[in-house]
């Protein structure tokens, strides 16, 4: 019994340790963004208002954002999980938006205008994580 007792304690050791490489390799970044809502309707993007500038397919009720492209040099990318200040799950980078906008998301809240409305503009903290290595290349 003692032998499957170290076994576990290696395995359990160096599942530790894997996690604590990878959050190494990891950097945080957080930035105070404008947060205003959109839908996915042809008068508030384009002809085609259910697809993304991603080429991506957008779903109602799934969690996910446009961001402004000055962000995109931030690291803040197509499909990176973004945590937003106020909200308990992460949301997606699925989007992209018109580059007049600066240090700006807009959360995609599917056809409901009303719950866009409502949402209007605020500051809010966003943060996400982008792999070290990305920033080295």
């Amino acid at each position: 019994m003692i032998k499957g007792e170290v076994v576990l304690l290696l395995v359990v050791s160096f599942i530790f340790s894997c996690q604590k490489e990878s959050d190494s390799n990891c950097l945080q970044k957080t930035f105070e963004v404008t947060a205003t809502a959109y839908n996915s309707l042809a008068y508030q993007t384009s002809s085609n208002p259910n697809i993304t500038a991603f080429g991506d397919s957008l779903i109602p009720g799934k969690r996910y954002i446009a961001v402004s492209r000055d962000l995109l040099d931030s690291g803040l990318i197509h499909n990176t999980e973004v945590k937003i200040e106020g909200f308990d799950s992460t949301f997606l980078v699925k989007d992209k938006m018109n580059r007049r906008w600066k240090k700006r998301i807009d959360l995609y809240m599917g056809i409901d205008v009303e719950k866009a409305k409502i949402w209007g503009k605020k500051k809010v903290n966003i943060s996400y994580c982008i792999s070290v290595k990305d920033t080295i290349n």
